[in-house]
C-alpha cells in the first residue's frame, strides 16, 4: 500500500489563464501593482481589481496624437482587471465617447487604449491585462 498523496494545491481562481495565475490571489484580486508599459506610471495599487476574462476588441495601441492620425485596427483582448469604481483608479484618463464606450489611457504620457469603459455600464471599467506592466 502506498503512502497517501498530499492534496494538490489550491488552483487559482477558474476565470485565471496559466500565463496570468501569478497576477492573481485566490479570491481573484490583482496581487501586483498595474503600471503603465510606455511610462511605469501607477494606473492600480495592488488589490484594486478583480481578474476578468471577456472578449473586447480595442483599437491599436499607440499615443493619442498617432492614433488620431492613422486610421482602423485593433485588437481582440480577453483577459481584463475589472474595475467596479473609476476612484480606485491611481492614474488613468478617459478618451471622448466612441459611439458609447471611452477607451482607458494612461494619464501621464497618454498612451493606449488599455482598457475599455461601456458608458451603459456605469460601474465596469476593464483594463487589458497585455496592454499593462505589474510590479
Amino acid at each position: 500500500m502506498e503512502p497517501a498523496a498530499a492534496p494538490p494545491p489550491s488552483p487559482p481562481p477558474p476565470a485565471a489563464a496559466p500565463g496570468s495565475a501569478e497576477l492573481v490571489c485566490a479570491q481573484g484580486r490583482n496581487l501586483k501593482a498595474v503600471l503603465c508599459q510606455r511610462c511605469g506610471s501607477r494606473v492600480l495599487l495592488p488589490g484594486a481589481a478583480t481578474f476578468a476574462r471577456r472578449e473586447l476588441l480595442l483599437p491599436a495601441m499607440r499615443k493619442k496624437a498617432a492614433a488620431a492620425a492613422a486610421g482602423g485596427g485593433g485588437d481582440l483582448v480577453r483577459e481584463h482587471w475589472l474595475v467596479h469604481d473609476m476612484f480606485s483608479f491611481e492614474n488613468v484618463g478617459f478618451t471622448r465617447d466612441v459611439g458609447n464606450v471611452k477607451f482607458l489611457v494612461c494619464a501621464d504620457c497618454e498612451a493606449g487604449p488599455i482598457g475599455w469603459h461601456c458608458l451603459d455600464d456605469k460601474d465596469s471599467f476593464y483594463v487589458a491585462l497585455e496592454r499593462v506592466a505589474h510590479e
